[in-house]
């Protein structure tokens, strides 16, 4: 009977212990691509071990800190480091609670491809960025998969952005590569929408337009003045609204009467409403009518 024992090993995950080390302590020129990025860097014992296991391409990786329980994913970007040592990005030691020289267990995993991801800024500076996707589909071509919880580092401007992972589709843990992947924002961190203050009721002015209209000639009924029985005269209150009568507004009729000079403009007049007998309304009633309501279609993510 045939054994696959032979194939064992085969069959195996990559699972391996390094010290981990900031790319910042990486020997050569400073590689800004991988401290701004979501790749490590590995010995070439590693590349040796994977070719000779049944490892998923692209090749990505679950980092654990076993004393604090901290766990994030990532991908390979070489295979150059000092055996025994591996070098990641610092915002990938902070999350992992790690120090330099810190031990840390690396285990090859297979991650479903992202269709969607959720984002907070952690400062409200981001708001600044004219397109703000549009710089995050870029820096994120550094990565190759994202995990829930974990803050991430992007860099624009000469200027670091730290970004909170909220949620990731289809699972925690989700690859990032060749994938179309829907992305949102959350209000950054300590963000305050704009308080608008409302004007008070006595700031705005109404207009009357009654007020602008010429002075009545001819007959004006019961526009006149009495007499009282004991012979005095009666004194006219001139605050008196009855007293005061003004021509009826007609809307589209021009002022004939105008002279030059005393041209007005009406400011935050309330709008004059008809009915269907040509009469003027009481008041303007906003939303009273009828309407229609668009259907939209939401893609399942």
């Amino acid at each position: 009977m045939f054994s696959l024992s032979l194939f064992d090993h085969i069959l195996q995950p990559f699972n391996m212990t390094y010290r981990c080390w900031s790319v910042s302590m990486l020997p050569g020129s400073e590689r800004e691509d991988v401290d701004s990025g979501g790749k490590i860097i590995m010995p070439p014992s590693a590349l040796d071990t994977l070719t000779r296991l049944n490892i998923n391409y692209p090749m990505l990786f679950k980092l654990s800190n076993k004393r604090s329980n901290r766990q994030t994913h990532c991908g390979v970007l070489e295979f150059i480091a000092d055996e025994g040592k591996i070098y990641i990005p610092y915002w990938m030691m902070k999350n992992l609670l790690l120090d330099e020289g810190d031990i840390v267990q690396v285990e090859s995993v297979s991650l479903e491809v992202a269709t969607f991801s959720k984002f907070q800024p952690l400062n409200s500076e981001f708001l600044d960025i004219t397109n703000p996707k549009a710089v995050l589909e870029n820096c994120l071509r550094n990565f190759a998969c994202l995990t829930t919880g974990d803050i991430i580092a992007i860099k624009y401007n000469q200027k670091i952005y730290e970004m909170c992972v909220l949620e990731t589709k289809p699972g925690n843990a989700v690859s990032i590569i060749e994938c179309d992947m829907n992305v949102d924002f959350a209000a950054p961190v300590g963000y305050q929408e704009p308080n608008h203050e409302k004007k008070p009721a006595e700031e705005e002015m109404m207009v009357d337009p009654t007020d602008f209209m010429p002075e009545p000639s001819g007959f004006i009924a019961f526009k006149g003045s009495g007499n009282r029985l004991d012979g005095k005269k009666k004194k006219e209150n001139t605050d008196d609204p009855l007293n005061q009568v003004k021509a009826a507004y007609q809307r589209g009729i021009p002022d004939y009467e105008y002279t030059l000079g005393s041209i007005q403009f009406l400011r935050n007049i309330r709008p004059v409403i008809y009915d269907k007998e040509n009469k003027i309304q009481d008041e303007f009633k906003p939303f009273v009518g009828s309407g229609s309501v668009l259907k939209t279609k939401t893609k399942k993510n």
